[in-house]
């Protein structure tokens, strides 16, 4: 899925989302004026009936003055009196029901509320975090692909300076169609740079590259057909650019089962592919949200605001489930989801994270 389409969903995501906010918006609001006018409504009666027991009283001592005569208007002014006290203790009950039944109903879609808009935040997280896991399933193909060039092969093969010359002009046809990529490197597997796409931006032939992890790691895949997803870090040689760097075992005729002679290592330029992601889900304004992609250890390698890039650990509470929702110290409401992967690409443990602090 491209990120436009990706883009796409989401927005068909958020305007349902919208709708189901504003039904339960709604349905609040009606719940509190329902409360308003019975609470009104009930006052009104409890008004009445004191004017009624007033009267009552009134009339009680009016026929306590007329003596035997007004015996009878008396009976009928006691009787007036007691139906204005059970009108009263009606209305003081039926006022004490709604007040306690609508508010219960008030709590009841707030919870709802709060439970949809954690789904939306999960739901969001999860599509964050596809959409880069689609993407860099296309680097592990790119990388396994581009292994098996007959110029990569001939050059790991034999680095005499024609074949480092015509290397490095392929690799950088390539790089002119991948605009994804910083630069593409072939290295002899004692870690030495033979080659790259762009030489003239990037000194880095002939440096070693042997204590780095991927390279290690890429020293001992199995087959052509394996291939090494490497952390995101900062990488001096290409400018202290933000990389995820994805490696391939070039082995002798390009075949996977092969000996092997090389390790072919293409740079994803990381930090403009995966802020696109996070700043492509489109959340309500009032929600105050941080979008986020954190690796396995938590630490921020993506982030709407730009923050904390490669230095912030999230403390993210996860309870050892793969998604789900929180409030944090601070009351935000965090959602949260796990990589799934996607194809042959198991992911690396990363999460997309989206925390709300709401209005």
């Amino acid at each position: 899925m491209s990120i436009a389409l990706g883009r796409t969903v989401q927005s068909a995501s958020q305007e349902a989302d919208a709708g189901k906010a504003d039904v339960s918006a709604l349905v609040a609001r009606l719940t509190s004026e329902v409360n308003e006018i019975a609470c009104g409504k009930t006052k009104s009666i409890q008004k009445i009936t004191s004017q009624m027991k007033i009267l009552a009283l009134n009339a009680l001592i009016e026929s306590a003055r007329a003596g035997k005569q007004g015996a009878s208007f008396a009976i009928v002014a006691q009787e007036v009196r007691n139906v204005g006290a059970q009108i009263e203790e009606i209305a003081r009950d039926l006022e004490s029901q709604l007040t306690r039944r609508t508010g219960e109903l008030i709590n009841t879609i707030d919870t709802m509320s709060e439970r949809s808009r954690g789904d939306r935040l999960v739901d969001l997280s999860l599509n964050a975090v596809e959409l880069i896991d689609r993407n860099l399933y296309e680097r592990t193909c790119d990388v396994r692909w581009w292994a098996t060039d007959s110029a990569v092969v001939d050059c790991a093969a034999g680095p005499s300076p024609q074949n480092v010359g015509h290397v490095s002009e392929r690799l950088a046809v390539i790089l002119g169609a991948y605009t994804v990529y910083l630069d593409l490197w072939l290295c002899s597997l004692d870690g030495k740079v033979i080659a790259n796409g762009r030489p003239d931006r990037f000194d880095v032939v002939g440096t070693s590259v042997a204590g780095c992890g991927w390279f290690e790691q890429a020293r001992r895949l199995r087959s052509g057909d394996d291939y090494v997803a490497g952390d995101i870090e900062r990488m001096p040689q290409l400018g202290n650019a933000m990389v995820a760097t994805y490696c391939a075992s070039v082995r002798s005729q390009g075949r996977s089962d092969g000996a092997p002679i090389g390790i072919l290592a293409i740079h994803f330029d990381w930090e403009p592919q995966a802020r696109a992601i996070v700043e492509g889900v489109r959340l309500d304004p009032h929600d105050n949200a941080r979008v986020l992609l954190v690796d396995s250890s938590y630490r921020v390698i993506a982030a709407s605001d730009g923050q904390g890039l490669l230095d912030e650990r999230l403390p993210l509470r996860t309870s050892g489930q793969r998604s789900g929702t929180y409030r944090d110290g601070s009351g935000a409401l965090v959602g949260f989801h796990l990589t799934p992967g996607y194809e042959t690409y198991r992911g690396l443990g990363w999460y997309g994270v989206i925390s709300s602090r709401g209005r």
